[in-house]
């Protein structure tokens, strides 16, 4: 049969869906371009914030009749009693479900309806599994599911459940097989890479110390990693960083400016904290490049709160921000303080104070970027024809124009023109 499938939200989910794509691919079944071509439809969904979740179901709507629907991913787990009232569906499942794809198409294609959740929490798939290429140059390699967080604003938990580390060894393997293919920018994934290890003795940077032991030229980006759990292997994940297959890329998401509101959330960690481990990077990696995230209107934000925040954006000054929206999401302890809810104009405002100003300080810190050269892989193709985009050691998106395919190719580049998201340049050697 002819099965179409689509992933959205983080790398984690987009590595799940190459999985799934790899096992269908492995049991005969044909994968179809297109939703239009294809007997059945798999949505490997995400649902991490309120607007995420409704365009999912907007989508899910959409899928003609006569095509088999299948939702994966986190709703399912996240909001089935919505998802089963609003959308005709013949199949669920949560994230990570790897193998036992093959058995609920298999079972939907014979008419049945399977809503296959209950260990989805609990398992991870085995990393020797099939995959879909998903980039000629880059891999994504989930090294654990889950985390050790309780945030309160934080749906995924319900759907990744608690922390479940691969072993060094497995992870290692994997790369190697990748980079034997040709890939060479391996993104290690996880909702946290920073609590990467602990649920089985080990930790992100003996990881990273096994990774850059391996031959070959490749470069690795580090993911999302909370504050909490990097404060006693800082010394030893700095160290790891010294590699020169790691990108100088730090992403911290800090969600406030202010420490009540970050005890109210549930984020172990108070803005000192995240100050002393920028710092502590900066002083080894001046050129690094630094990612945040920032939550506008969690209940009981106030004014002062939230000028806490901008002020730090203002000193710490990241490359990158990520502002999001305060949503209250289902079972989420966030979810029950109704009483201290933000109104939704203020919530906005902020947010677009926020975006405005995350705006400004990435222009200006790209600014710094101009005349500079070094060496850059090209890893993904431009939005305008003949572009081609590349990273240089602080993960920092170039654009550089050329007639030739660029794609997995290291050049010389110097930086022309800085823009708030990427950098202008051009090939000088």
């Amino acid at each position: 049969m002819r099965v179409f499938i689509k992933s959205f939200g983080c790398s984690t989910n987009l590595a799940d869906g190459a999985v799934l794509s790899g096992c269908l691919g492995r049991a005969g079944h044909n994968l179809a371009s297109s939703l239009q071509n294809a007997n059945v439809v798999i949505y490997n969904t995400c649902a991490v914030k309120g607007p995420t979740e409704n365009r999912m179901i907007e989508m899910a709507k959409r899928v003609p009749n006569d095509k088999k629907l299948i939702i994966a991913g986190c709703l399912p787990l996240i909001n089935l009693e919505r998802l089963q009232r609003e959308v005709r569906f013949d199949g669920a499942a949560g994230p990570a479900t790897g193998q036992r794809i093959v058995e609920i198409v298999n079972r939907v294609l014979k008419g049945e309806k399977v809503v296959m959740l209950e260990s989805d929490a609990a398992d991870k798939p085995d990393l020797r599994l099939p995959r879909s290429r998903l980039s000629p140059v880059v891999s994504i390699i989930p090294i654990s599911y889950g985390c050790l967080g309780k945030c309160a604003y934080c749906c995924v938990v319900f759907a990744r459940g608690q922390l479940r580390s691969y072993g060094v060894e497995e992870i290692v393997e994997r790369m190697k097989e990748d980079l034997h293919t040709g890939l060479q920018e391996f993104w290690l994934t996880s909702q946290d890479t920073a609590c990467y290890g602990r649920d089985i003795g080990t930790n992100l940077a003996e990881l990273l110390d096994a990774i850059c032991r391996v031959k070959g030229n490749f470069k690795v980006r580090v993911g999302m990693m909370t504050p909490n759990h990097i404060v006693d292997i800082l010394d030893d994940l700095i160290r790891a960083f010294r590699s020169k297959h790691v990108f100088k890329f730090l992403h911290l998401p800090v969600q406030s400016g202010d420490d009540t509101v970050l005890k109210r959330m549930r984020r172990f960690y108070s803005v000192n904290d995240f100050r002393k481990i920028v710092n502590t990077f900066r002083v080894s990696f001046p050129k690094l490049g630094l990612a945040t995230d920032l939550i506008c209107g969690f209940p009981s934000e106030d004014e002062e709160a939230f000028v806490r925040s901008l002020k730090l954006v203002e000193t710490i000054q990241p490359d990158i921000v990520n502002v999001s929206k305060f949503f209250a999401r289902p079972r989420t302890a966030a979810a029950a303080m109704e009483r201290e809810f933000v109104p939704l104009l203020e919530i906005k405002r902020r947010s677009a104070l926020a975006a405005a100003l995350a705006k400004k300080v990435s222009f200006e810190r790209n600014q710094n970027w101009v005349r500079w050269k070094g060496q850059v892989l090209f890893d993904e193709v431009g939005k305008v024809s003949g572009s081609w985009v590349g990273r240089n050691c602080a993960y920092k998106p170039i654009v550089v124009k050329s007639a030739d395919d660029l794609l997995g190719k290291v050049f010389k580049v110097k930086v022309l023109k800085p823009f708030p998201t990427y950098l202008q340049g051009e090939i000088v050697e």
